[in-house]
């Protein structure tokens, strides 16, 4: 896991855990062979707790315990935020009001983890639904007075054991995370930062491609500017002169000499987002631009060299756009020295939290007391987000706007937030997504319908259920009947 760094972010370099080479052992006259490291832990997994939020304190940050020797934690209301450990049991207290002292239990009991209120004031609700006692799966969400904290019955063992982000923690940024899959993403970017290799960033729209780019060329120490080139945007007609420059009077309006967007990154990064738009006739003469690390202008009789870094990207899939003859399969060859795809934010949800205190402290830095009702709480932490990073931004830029001075409540969020009822943009669904969404209709017609009984079957949370449900555009009704 990568822990938050100083801006700029610049993770240290490490194999990600579980897929670590072979270590080369050799022995005179023997023949090299391959070996495992043999690690202690390199594949282990282990059950988390996370506290997601405080509505109260949201700026604080969250925080993550690993719970692979844990047999009993108890949750409850204290002074501060702090928690201790006997190697056994885990006390954890939190500053909430709406807490009783001794609120909550979660023990391991036969390989299950179980949930029990101990007769607190304001109940124990589990993915909103209040209870005495529950088994936890995995992604459930459990709520204490205006507390929530999610259990992960299923990731690799994080480091450290214990990461508490109170501080508030200023060095949390738009990349800093705690999701494994992510921290292995700015790993890999970290260590290409300052080849020429280029990099290919692929992801949906909204994941942050364009903040890894820049965080990239900020690693390279290369000494020009980074440009950021929208390859949608520009006018078929004058891609080419917008990249590669022109010279007076290539064309009609082309009163001067102008560089061109190409030549404008010399020495630095350009950036070329969404790559897959690019015209065919203007990939045919990129290519040569990658291939010669020159770039002629339009209308020019001489190429002009060039020390060009590139880095692109897409949320296309550039290999069937090759296969549909969109786009040149020699330009993604020369475009792909390193792919890096970006999860979404559904992938990564444990990042949700962090990323609140990022937009909340950046879009009303004037608000250091701002706070959630808990209904509108579990909205922003129970929603799919599938527009991804970009929608939980606007989605608290208008709920800051809509509260005032007021806690943000339920009516100051999105319609879209609120119900559930996820708009994505459509998109063909992988062989994986597809297998999914086969054995979740045929689970749901199996129990009815019955979402509950479904997330029982899959051990997964109720919530991540409903997620995947609109996800797919599933009709449940359809399936009750």
């Amino acid at each position: 896991m990568r822990q938050v760094a100083d801006a700029p972010p610049s993770p240290p370099v490490r194999h990600p855990r579980g897929t670590g080479y072979g270590r080369a052992v050799a022995d005179k006259g023997n023949t090299l062979s391959l070996t495992e490291d043999g690690r202690k832990g390199e594949f282990r997994r282990a059950p988390h707790l996370f506290l997601e939020l405080e509505c109260d304190r949201p700026l604080v940050g969250p925080a993550r315990w690993r719970l692979s020797s844990v047999e009993q934690v108890r949750l409850g209301r204290g002074a501060s935020r702090r928690s201790q450990s006997d190697g056994r049991t885990l006390a954890i207290e939190i500053p909430d009001g709406w807490m009783s002292v001794e609120h909550a239990t979660i023990r391991r009991e036969d390989g299950r983890w179980i949930a029990r209120d101990q007769r607190s004031k304001n109940r124990m609700l589990v993915d909103g639904q209040a209870v005495e006692e529950a088994e936890l799966s995995d992604g459930v969400l459990l709520q204490l007075g205006h507390t929530f904290l999610r259990f992960r019955s299923d990731l690799p063992a994080l480091d450290p054991p214990i990461l508490d982000f109170q501080g508030p923690p200023e060095g949390v940024g738009p990349l800093s995370t705690v999701s494994p899959a992510f921290g292995v993403i700015l790993e890999r970017a970290a260590a290409v930062a300052t080849a020429r290799v280029p990099v290919l960033l692929m992801g949906e729209s909204g994941t942050g491609k364009e903040v890894l780019a820049r965080s990239i060329h900020s690693q390279s120490g290369r000494k020009g500017n980074m440009v950021a080139v929208n390859c949608g945007a520009i006018p078929p007609n004058l891609v080419e002169a917008e990249l590669f420059g022109h010279k007076k009077g290539a064309f009609s309006g082309a009163v001067q000499d102008r560089a061109g967007l190409v030549r404008a990154s010399d020495g630095g990064t350009l950036f070329l987002d969404e790559i897959g738009d690019l015209p065919l006739t203007a990939q045919a003469a990129f290519l040569r631009v990658l291939q010669e690390a020159e770039v002629m202008p339009v209308g020019g009789n001489r190429p002009e060299p060039l020390d060009l870094r590139v880095v692109a990207a897409t949320h296309h899939d550039l290999k069937r756009s090759v296969r549909e003859g969109r786009f040149r399969h020699d330009l993604l060859a020369r475009l792909e020295g390193v792919t890096l795809k970006l999860p979404a934010l559904r992938d990564r949800a444990e990042d949700i939290p962090l990323l609140m205190v990022v937009l909340l402290r950046r879009l009303a830095p004037e608000r250091p007391d701002v706070r959630f009702t808990p209904a509108a709480a579990h909205a922003l932490l129970s929603h799919d987000w599938p527009l991804n990073v970009r929608e939980l931004e606007q989605s608290l830029s208008g709920a800051l706007a809509l509260s005032g001075t007021g806690p943000i409540e339920i009516a100051n969020l999105p319609e879209t937030v609120v119900s559930g009822a996820d708009f994505a943009p459509a998109k063909d669904l992988t062989a994986e997504e597809e297998r999914q969404k086969t054995e979740l209709i045929a689970l749901l017609r199996e129990h009815g319908g019955n979402l509950s009984a479904v997330a029982r079957v899959l051990q997964k949370g109720r919530t991540q259920i409903t997620r995947w449900v609109a996800r797919y555009g599933i009709d449940v009704k359809s399936l009750r009947d």
